[in-house]
């Protein structure tokens, strides 16, 4: 067999892994895997980032959106270090990416080289696993189980550090025809005994609830789901990470859950007797952080594929572990061929509690309020376009307004909550659907963390649309500011901002503007029907305030509720 690169055998792996496109920068140890590229280019698309977090949030939402792995190439120390805060992201929100790192050559390891950092030691806290190859001859194996890692059980992001000498090293290319790896086996099927359990509660239940997280999507379990309830008549509540797992249409779904969630989804958890929480991890901001009041009258059934997550924060009593999609259909099979339910008192009770509380978007004639904009994008945008948020009130306000029906759709930093992530991510996003209308959503404190992203954008002539809402504060930090702090609002205020117009003109883009409420509905239409990279930039209502809001560290039924004088 005729030996090559190190170099030559990366991207021969990343063809015989699938691989068709990476996000990535060029620098002084991966040089020899650029200099290789050339002859791949009509075979594997590069991306080049302006900087390497980008990067890895493209490779996030390329992965999210298409349900591949995404791939990052980047060079060692800063590069490296650069990746860290989406690495994280990718973590924290179960999305598969692989981020492919230079290093020094092997005989300088720990010799604090120029550009040395100890990738495997600063990521091994937020990866799900991480690799120093340390041969040439090893690479692709490593390859291959990066990704089988990366891709399988609760996915997550996985680092390979590429030494210079391995690069740049030869040898046979030896591509192994299947990954196994001894104490790795996802557990995929619910244990027989817990599906039966699981059947017993859901029979008997008379207040039953689904608590819906972002393992359903990932598990490509959406239409199983549906399956499911409708047998049950079980209604749906969603959280952050599991908003499109259920249709937002459907009569049987009530709405979005937890720290902003909706006054009906809280009450329905903290009132239900049985809490079906599938492919959720119960997280502070999904629960309210009381841990020990959430759902204080109801038994709790968890099905999740991490077996870390059972137990960690909530007390279960019929834990399953296993894929979303193969439980979900096990206990269908489970359950009897006709059943007698009666919910119409239950059912009955969330409409009265919705209609008692109902989430409705904000508007006046003076200031442009980011509810009724976010309402109004919901209405124009594209059936299945995909919404990717940044972070603070708007992803709030998105996860309360815009009405997400299909999964996939709905793309943000849930667990990290990562400014900067929504303009990169959409880009990745629009890689993996160039079909699809792609829009990107921040507030004007997350675009200047990663707007230097624009020209990525417009160099590859992406059809890409970006609401940047302009409230001249972090509004996330001045609504607690407000609540908490006496309205000290420290360090809050912009005292600049740049002319955001302007801004996207001078990279090549089209910039649109809109002051006024009667200016809003043909500037969000000119915007969204225009070619090109569009930033739509809308100057909204400073004091308007996310509600309701669980009391920091408070039960899912303490919940401060929107003035009732509020315009």
């Amino acid at each position: 067999m005729a030996r090559m690169l190190g170099a030559q055998m990366f991207f021969e792996t990343l063809l015989h892994q699938g691989v068709d496109i990476i996000f990535g920068l060029p620098g002084g140890y991966v040089l020899k895997v650029y200099d290789v590229m050339t002859g791949y280019e009509d075979r594997i698309k590069h991306v080049l980032a302006r900087h390497e977090q980008a990067a890895t949030h493209m490779a996030d939402g390329y992965a999210r959106v298409s349900g591949k792995p995404g791939v990052v190439l980047c060079t060692s120390g800063p590069a490296a270090t650069n990746t860290v805060t989406g690495i994280a992201t990718a973590q924290m929100d179960s999305s598969a990416i692989v981020v492919f790192t230079g290093q020094v050559p092997t005989l300088y390891l720990g010799s604090d080289a120029f550009q040395e950092a100890d990738h495997i030691g600063i990521t091994m806290p937020c990866t799900k696993h991480n690799y120093l190859v340390r041969k040439t001859v090893d690479l692709p194996k490593t390859m291959l189980e990066a990704f089988h890692i990366a891709s399988t059980g609760r996915p997550g992001p996985v680092l390979v550090d590429m030494p210079k000498d391995v690069l740049i090293g030869e040898d046979e290319l030896k591509i192994p025809k299947q990954i196994s790896l001894r104490g790795y086996k996802p557990n995929l099927k619910g244990n027989s005994g817990q599906i039966k359990k699981a059947v017993d509660l859901l029979l008997k239940a008379e207040r039953p609830v689904i608590f819906c997280g972002g393992g359903v999507i990932c598990a490509n379990a959406t239409k199983d789901l549906k399956k499911f309830v409708k047998k049950l008549k079980i209604p749906v509540c969603c959280t952050l990470m599991g908003l499109g797992a259920y249709p937002a249409d459907d009569p049987l779904y009530v709405n979005f859950l937890g720290m902003h969630g909706s006054y009906a989804a809280n009450m329905t958890i903290h009132e239900s007797d049985l809490v079906v929480s599938i492919g959720a991890r119960f997280d502070d901001r999904a629960t309210g952080g009381r841990f020990d009041e959430f759902a204080p009258n109801a038994e709790i059934i968890h099905i999740d594929i991490d077996p870390a997550t059972i137990d960690k924060n909530i007390h279960v009593h019929c834990p399953i572990v296993g894929d979303a999609k193969i439980v979900l259909n096990q206990l269908m099979d489970a359950l009897p061929a006709k059943i007698k339910l009666d919910r119409k008192q239950w059912l009955s009770q969330i409409k009265e509690w919705d209609e008692k509380h109902p989430l409705l978007p904000n508007q006046n004639d003076h200031r442009i309020k980011t509810t009724y904009t976010i309402d109004l994008l919901s209405k124009l945008a594209d059936d299945d376009a995909i919404i990717v948020s940044d972070v603070g009130q708007h992803q709030m306000w998105l996860a309360q307004f815009y009405k997400f029906k299909h999964p996939r759709t709905w793309i943000n930093s849930g667990g990290l909550g990562t400014m900067g992530f929504s303009l990169p991510a959409a880009m990745g996003a629009k890689f993996a659907a160039p079909n699809r209308q792609v829009i990107s959503v921040c507030g004007d404190g997350s675009f200047q963390m990663n707007f230097q992203e624009l020209a990525t954008a417009v160099e590859n002539d992406m059809d890409l649309k970006i609401i940047v809402f302009n409230n001249g504060f972090h509004g996330m930090v001045r609504q607690w500011q407000t609540m908490f702090f006496d309205s000290n609002y420290s360090a809050s205020k912009f005292g600049v901002l740049p002319d955001f117009v302007k801004l996207a003109e001078s990279f090549g883009a089209t910039g649109l503007k809109a002051e006024k409420p009667d200016e809003l509905e043909s500037t969000l239409k000119e915007g969204l029907s225009t070619d090109g990279v569009v930033l739509i930039e809308i100057v909204v209502d400073h004091e308007e305030m996310v509600y309701p809001m669980i009391s920091p560290g408070g039960a899912m039924n303490d919940m401060i509720l929107q003035p009732v004088d509020v315009a």
